[in-house]
């Protein structure tokens, strides 16, 4: 059972607030950019087929199958996406992270930290499964210093767990980070 609110959490820098059909042009435009496209699944649609998409989705979020987070500045610019999704009684599956030109100093790690908060905290959930396609070595490389373990891989994607200990053991050093960044 969720133990705060979901609709949004506050970081130093950055606040992640639940998506709204509004927001679909942004998210499409995010997706159809070649610079941050690269390693995700291939958009075919348009603005409006987002907006469909995203109405659906909150039949999912209602449901408590689903969390599709808007990432913004302070001053509510959009700077990126994230998403907890696949939900059962002790795990989620964190993705749809995608940082912009817009984000500030430390956004990725900002923006990590406040989405498995959220999974771990509010959710009270146990376990994330992340997994990050092979040639997007910049990720894997972020995944394995937050302390994210390696689960197995295949010739398309590594799979990767967070658990709420291995977090919780790290958060403290990451809130200090955070907190030099402000």
């Amino acid at each position: 059972m969720p133990q705060g609110d979901l609709t949004r959490i506050e970081g130093s820098n950055l606040a992640l607030r639940l998506i709204q059909p509004d927001d679909a042009a942004y998210v499409h435009a995010l997706r159809i950019d070649p610079a941050y496209n690269m390693y995700l699944s291939e958009v075919r649609g348009t603005i409006d087929d987002q907006r469909a998409w995203i109405e659906r989705y909150k039949d999912r979020e209602e449901a408590g199958e689903e969390y599709y987070y808007i990432i913004e500045r302070h001053d509510g610019t959009p700077c990126g996406t994230v998403r907890l999704y696949d939900i059962d009684s002790d795990r989620f599956t964190w993705g749809s992270w995608i940082l912009d030109h817009n984000k500030p100093r430390k956004a990725a790690l900002e923006s990590a930290v406040l989405s498995f908060q959220i999974g771990f905290e509010r959710l009270g959930l146990r376990l994330a499964s992340i997994d990050v396609r092979v040639e997007n070595t910049h990720a894997e490389a972020f995944y394995r210093r937050f302390g994210m373990t390696e689960e197995k891989r295949d010739a398309r994607d590594i799979y990767f767990s967070l658990n709420s200990e291995a977090f919780y053991s790290l958060i403290a050093q990451y809130q200090e980070t955070l907190l030099e960044a402000s």
